[in-house]
């Protein structure tokens, strides 16, 4: 009876213990759902919405294009391009999946053994080292999160991981993934990386380079090929190994491309010879679509620059400081600087533009941001004036002493020639081939400043021009682009193109926000533009600028030379490209003795333009339009010619503005104010 009733109480007892543990675990559980809702609600409430990646829109460089539409640079925060997941070979997320998340198409944006292996591995380390992120939480961190490492953010993560895989397909998840990584080196995406290690497209990888990118999300600085190249393969190789154990390549596959030899992009810095130009264009977009939209809008921007001949500019100006240098000797303390800017005619399209000879030592656009004064490469428009007042290329002017009243009553100006000598009766053509200043000098003086300046103005002079005698000498400082501008016209039978830099921008989604096509203004009688290309061939075949007479192709073109040397000058074209060369120091001193535009400027030109040849080749000549008769005539005296030769050339002269009968010399002018 005993043994019965203590058998009864033992059953009572381990029953009572029983029921205590189950009300116990009960309790603990409903305590653990309860408190572990409680923080998940409350962890919710600080969540970001998820919303924004169904229309995933990240911040992507905009690129810069060439006129062969390759890319010259790319601007942005981030160095991303965009592309669809159905533009990457298909070997290229797979090596990400298996290197990053192998069950990533098994789990839910969460994988739980993944947690609990890196939640042990940190226990044991005694700190938050491993992550266990599958590629959606990685996705969620780099979108939605911080990136710091508590307990906290990662249950955060895992609750956002969750959703998006919810709310996306595995595509959509990986097509964020493999475009916002980070894979070192500026590359943000596997296009922007397969562009800075490889110098291809994503399109374009291999096996073996596929897998080198998809070892770089771990650490992408300590594995980089440009860093370590040891830990790199050894990482390529994790990779290639773990591809053939998931199944998406052999073995013999993983074998072979790891031993394939990698040819790494060579020029990950862009060259510096196109930096004037692309900062021209980069300023351009900034002030009209804002600096966002450019470092992180992901724009095409489609330029009129060629890269060979921006190349041959560059090369040119080199050679030609050079040259200068050795021509000083030990007086040349400092190298100069030069400018070269170069206009298709027929389309305005800037093709090649320096603005000084070291962009990393000065970014001051000297093509389009200096104003020099000109000199004698101003005389153009002062002859153009006079011709469309009525004057012709026989017009004979006394080139003789004269000087003029200054403000002051006992201040006299008594302007030069730049050889200090006088030629006495001179033609019209003569004075502008040979530069005579004091010839020009009254021309202008009878032809009004007044004239000039509005026909400066119709030729796309934009800078202040002084009022008075001395624009004949050049004396108003005017940018190497204007200059090239208003010579296009003279080429482009008095047609002034619009320059153009930009051919067109396209924005992230293919929308053309902007396209520019060849414009032009009719800045002059096409008759008075032909006679000044007929006069300026004149300067290269025998005037100031014949040293570079072995052009062997029809041009034209006028040297320019300030007072103490300061500035020298050549602007010159041919029926299709117009290209104006400046050289002089910034501080204004002089480039020594008889450096002329002629002797320092107009080589430059030359040898430019002798490669541009190239691709623009020789053609028949300037076409002479409607309206305009050539006759020889003697330049000497302006008479009509009689056998060419000698002093006697062809100039080109209007119907309806006979040469002959002769007018009488002007002779020298009335004092006057000054």
């Amino acid at each position: 009876m005993s043994a019965v009733h203590n058998k009864t109480k033992t059953t009572i007892r381990t029953w009572t213990h029983i029921q205590l543990t189950l009300f116990l675990l009960t309790i603990g559980l409903a305590l653990t759902i309860g408190l572990g809702g409680a923080f998940y609600l409350f962890v919710s409430l600080d969540l970001p919405a998820i919303g924004s990646l169904k229309h995933y829109q990240p911040a992507t460089a905009s690129i810069i294009y060439d006129s062969a539409k390759q890319p010259i640079t790319y601007v942005s925060r981030e160095n991303r391009t965009l592309v669809p997941l159905s533009a990457m070979p298909e070997l290229l997320p797979q090596a990400f999946v298996a290197a990053e998340d192998s069950r990533f198409y098994q789990h839910s944006g969460v994988d739980a053994w993944s947690i609990i292996r890196a939640f042990l591995h940190n226990i044991r380390a005694g700190e938050r080292g491993q992550g266990g992120s599958t590629i959606t939480q990685q996705v969620a961190r780099a979108l939605l999160l911080t990136p710091e490492k508590t307990y906290t953010r990662k249950i955060k993560e895992a609750i956002l991981a969750y959703r998006i895989d919810t709310a996306l397909s595995k595509g959509e998840i990986l097509h964020i993934y493999l475009n916002q990584i980070y894979l070192g080196s500026s590359a943000y995406g596997v296009e922007a990386a397969a562009q800075i290690y490889f110098a291809k497209r994503v399109q374009d990888l291999e096996l073996a380079e596929m897998a080198l990118l998809a070892g770089l999300p771990q650490a992408p600085s300590r594995y980089s090929p440009f860093r370590n190249f040891k830990l790199a393969k050894n990482r390529q190789l994790y990779v290639l190994n773990r591809m053939a154990e998931e199944g998406y390549i052999s073995q013999a596959a993983a074998q072979k491309a790891y031993e394939k030899t990698l040819l790494w992009n060579q020029g990950k810095e862009n060259p510096t010879e196109n930096n004037y130009f692309i900062e021209h264009v980069k300023a351009y977009v900034q002030n009209k679509y804002g600096n966002e939209a450019l470092l992180s809008g992901g724009l095409r921007i489609y330029t009129t620059l060629d890269q060979n001949m921006q190349q041959a500019a560059n090369m040119a100006i080199k050679r030609g400081t050079a040259k200068w240098v050795i021509r000083q000797g030990e007086n040349a303390a400092t190298l100069p600087q030069a400018a070269l800017i170069s206009m298709e005619v027929k389309t305005g399209y800037v093709r090649t533009m320096v603005g000084g000879t070291d962009f990393d030592k000065s970014q001051f656009n000297r093509a389009t941001q200096a104003r020099r004064q000109p000199g004698s490469a101003f005389k153009p428009f002062i002859y153009a004036a006079a011709l469309e007042k009525g004057m012709t290329p026989a017009t004979m002017i006394v080139d003789e002493p004269i000087q003029f009243r200054g403000a002051n009553p006992t201040q006299y100006w008594a302007p030069k020639n730049y050889n200090n000598k006088f030629e006495g009766p001179t033609s019209f053509r003569d004075a502008l081939v040979h530069s005579r200043n004091i010839p020009t000098i009254k021309i202008l003086q009878q032809i009004g400043a007044a004239s000039t300046i509005e026909l400066a103005r119709r030729l796309g002079i934009t800078s202040p021009l002084v009022k008075d005698l001395s624009l004949a000498l050049g004396t108003s400082g005017v940018s190497p682009l204007e200059m090239t501008r208003a010579y296009a016209a003279f080429a482009n039978n008095g047609l002034m193109p619009q320059a153009i830099f930009i051919e067109k921008i396209v924005d992230s989604n293919g929308k053309v926000l902007e396209e520019q096509h060849p414009t032009f203004s009719e800045a002059i009688d096409p008759r008075v533009a032909y006679q000044i290309t007929r006069l300026l061939e004149g300067v290269i075949t025998d005037g100031t600028a014949r040293g570079i007479s072995s052009f062997g192709a029809p041009a034209a073109g006028k040297t320019g030379t300030t007072d103490q040397n300061v500035d020298a000058w050549f602007v010159g074209y041919t029926p299709e490209l117009t290209t104006c060369v400046w050289i002089g120091h910034d501080q204004n001193t002089s480039l020594g003795g008889a450096e002329t535009g002629g002797l320092a400027a107009a080589p430059i030109w030359l040898d430019f333009m002798n490669q541009a040849k190239a691709v623009y080749p020789r053609t028949d000549g300037f076409p002479v339009p409607a309206g305009i008769i050539m006759l020889p005539m003697d330049n000497a005296t302006g008479e009509p010619g009689t056998k060419v030769g000698g002093s006697v050339t062809v100039e080109a002269f209007r119907e309806d503005i006979p040469p002959w009968p002769q007018e009488e010399p002007l002779s020298e002018p009335e004092a006057s104010s000054f």
